[in-house]
């Protein structure tokens, strides 16, 4: 796994400029913009995957980069649901005033806060797995396969863990743009999008060369 290439690959594009621009621009589009752009970057996972010479994709196709989009945020939705639910207690609780609810709240959200710290690690592996499924087959069923995404991380857990190093490295860039005040943050995040999209895509290579040579 080429980690470095993941943060380059983009210069290397002769049209990166104005890809990224219009990317920009496009993310501060209130939902649609920020679900477009998550599917802007599971294409460019896409195109890794196949070996396309050019990974940085255009806009030129909106509505598949929508369409996209729209399944990945299904998929973080659904991964997203048992923290949900977890919480809802915590809010019966209280709204109950008294010093036996206090306590059993105060113990609520720490077990509540322990699972989702927890559970935080293990979809910080296994969305991008599951993004990685979705970007070879477009297939929003086989993205929900838990055992196949766990043989994706077993088989190239190091890859995956690169990957979350990466999506954190790629967060740290997109708030640098705090600096250059708004405008700023919109280009270094289509950047960062622009990263994540290369890391799930090398991610998901290095795991099914890995589970095709065990």
């Amino acid at each position: 796994m080429d980690f470095g290439l993941a943060f380059s690959y983009v210069f290397q594009d002769e049209e990166w400029v104005k890809k990224i621009v219009i990317t920009a621009i496009i993310s501060i589009i209130p939902i649609i913009g920020q679900i477009a752009l998550l599917g802007w970057s599971l294409e460019i996972a896409r195109r890794v995957i196949r070996g396309d010479a050019t990974p940085l994709p255009d806009w030129s196709d909106f509505g598949g980069l929508l369409t996209l989009g729209l399944k990945a945020f299904v998929i973080s939705f659904v991964f997203a649901l048992p923290i949900v639910f977890l919480s809802i207690p915590s809010a019966f609780i209280d709204s109950a005033n008294s010093d036996a609810a206090s306590a059993v709240l105060t113990f609520l959200i720490f077990c509540i806060s322990c699972f989702a710290l927890l559970y935080g690690i293990a979809l910080a592996f296994f969305l991008p797995a599951a993004y990685g499924e979705l970007a070879a087959t477009d297939n929003l069923g086989a993205s929900f396969n838990i055992v196949k995404i766990f043989g994706h991380i077993r088989a190239a857990p190091s890859a995956y863990l690169l990957t979350f190093l990466g999506i954190i490295a790629a967060g740290f860039l997109a708030s640098l743009g705090i600096i250059l005040c708004f405008v700023g943050v919109i280009f270094t995040a289509a950047y960062s999008y622009a990263v994540q999209g290369h890391l799930f895509g090398q991610a998901y290579r290095e795991a099914t060369s890995g589970e095709a040579a065990a």
